[in-house]
């Protein structure tokens, strides 16, 4: 397989049963059905002239792929959840009114942008108050954002090793170790098969496991720069300052990317690889053989158009596409 330099990134995300590759205007999800076959979703990234822009400026950036990527990820998330487990043709008929675009739109996006942000504040707020009970035996500026960021950290990768224990989780982190064996695969410039995708790595320093840890690492030199006394402001500094760390850890996140490849500089990503060993899992087989269905499906997309999603999968010929074009 060919693989051009100047090809876009592409970023991915384990489902129930599936995984979902997106590139520059599309994103495509499949999954394994009850009945061992695989069907997929499809949905056209929106396009408008200021996003476009907002997508070039530095800090800013991060934040807009960070609400795209969390309403395009709930679309498919839904997709997957309520297909995985039914035969194909045993699927719930919504009425016209459910399953209409408005409803889509406002929705499901709506759900996963909110749910992303009420995690962050929940997440940013909660070390503080915790931290904040040490305050009379720790007063210190320095101390207290130590602190503070222990709980953040602890926080993280308690929740992670809970949800790690349950069967879906463990098999959707499969499912993750999986995309990041495609990407790596793609990008080292080998044939998609199974055993190739097989002998890389799960591990991807672009990934979303890592840009969690970045954020805790750079919010902790960031409220360096700002009082935590009195409390109420450090509370209003830490909400205020939500937009700025996220955006300055998207741009750590692309910058240990693009030096991955340097001996001296490709361990500044090496704190979000060691996150990847709890988020990500060794996949099966037939989760890796979803995962390349996946990414070839978007790759014929974007190279012969959305005619081809009325093409049945060389890998599952019975198999079905459902699509939405947003």
């Amino acid at each position: 397989m060919e693989k051009n330099q100047q090809s876009p990134a592409y970023g991915g995300q384990a489902l129930i049963e599936g995984v979902m590759f997106g590139g520059k205007q599309h994103t495509v999800t499949a999954i394994r059905r009850k009945d061992g076959t695989i069907d997929y979703f499809h949905v056209l990234k929106e396009s408008s002239p200021m996003r476009q822009k907002l997508k070039k400026i530095p800090l800013v950036r991060g934040i807009v792929a960070l609400i795209e990527s969390a309403g395009l990820g709930s679309k498919h998330l839904t997709f997957a959840s309520d297909h995985y487990d039914v035969m194909p043709g045993e699927e719930v008929e919504k009425s016209e009114e459910e399953s209409s675009k408005l409803t889509m739109i406002l929705g499901v996006a709506a759900v996963g942008v909110l749910s992303f942000v009420f995690g962050k504040f929940v997440f940013t707020l909660f070390p503080v108050f915790l931290a904040g009970l040490f305050h009379p035996i720790f007063p210190g500026k320095t101390i207290q954002i130590l602190l503070e960021t222990f709980f953040k950290l602890s926080l993280l990768l308690s929740y992670v090793s809970l949800i790690s224990m349950t069967p879906l989780i463990k098999r959707v982190f499969k499912y993750h170790g999986a995309e990041h064996k495609v990407i790596n695969a793609y990008e080292n410039n080998l044939p998609l098969t199974v055993e190739n995708v097989q002998a890389q790595s799960r591990l991807h320093y672009r990934c979303g496991s890592s840009f969690l840890l970045f954020t805790v690492i750079v919010g902790m030199f960031i409220y360096f720069l700002v009082p935590t006394d009195p409390f109420w402001l450090r509370i209003v500094n830490r909400i205020l300052l939500i937009p700025v760390v996220l955006g300055v850890s998207f741009e750590v996140l692309q910058l240990t990317n693009a030096v991955r490849n340097v001996p001296v500089l490709r361990f500044l990503g090496y704190p979000g690889l060691w996150l990847q060993l709890l988020t990500t899992k060794e996949p099966d087989d037939d989760q890796v053989e979803v995962a390349i269905a996946s990414f070839n499906k978007l790759r014929e997309i974007e190279v012969h158009g959305e005619a081809v999603l009325t093409n049945p999968s060389p890998l599952s010929p019975e198999s079905e596409m459902s699509t939405v074009n947003l």
